[in-house]
């Protein structure tokens, strides 16, 4: 069994309103273990990052600006999560994201789904947490998991 645990951070919350991925990062578990595998890639969004945004992950429009764009990177992204159970915290996020990513490339790209199934944790965490703060970052702390790196 093949899964990949993806996460982005992004310029803003809405990708409706233009705002892009700077950051792509996937890790590789076969049979519930986590593999050498991985695909990471800071992005070039070809616009600013909202100061909100900013404080949440501290990428900075200047760091971003010698990186790649999501085009020179998307058809190495599709490989890697390709026919696998793709595993996101609030996956409907980060899937506005990519797919909207997708879509300005062409409609022949399709979305998301069309190349994996995906998970999400966050109704998970919901159920077993009712009424609780089921974030990330709650859930580290709640499950006593260091996120500091």
């Amino acid at each position: 069994m093949r899964q990949v645990i993806l996460d982005t951070e992004t310029t803003g919350l809405e990708p409706k309103q233009g705002h892009r991925i700077i950051e792509i990062g996937c890790v590789e578990i076969i049979n519930r273990r986590k593999t050498d595998r991985m695909f990471h890639q800071y992005l070039n969004p070809q616009r600013e990052i909202e100061d909100g945004a900013f404080d949440i992950h501290g990428l900075s429009n200047e760091f971003l600006v010698d990186k790649p764009l999501f085009a020179d990177v998307a058809q190495e992204l599709i490989d890697f999560i390709r026919d696998s159970e793709v595993i996101i915290h609030n996956a409907p996020f980060d899937l506005a994201f990519i797919d909207a990513e997708l879509n300005r490339l062409g409609k022949q790209w399709g979305k998301t789904e069309n190349y994996c199934q995906v998970l999400d944790t966050l109704p998970m965490a919901r159920e077993l947490h009712p009424g609780q703060k089921n974030s990330l970052d709650a859930l580290c702390s709640r499950y006593e998991v260091d996120n500091s790196q």
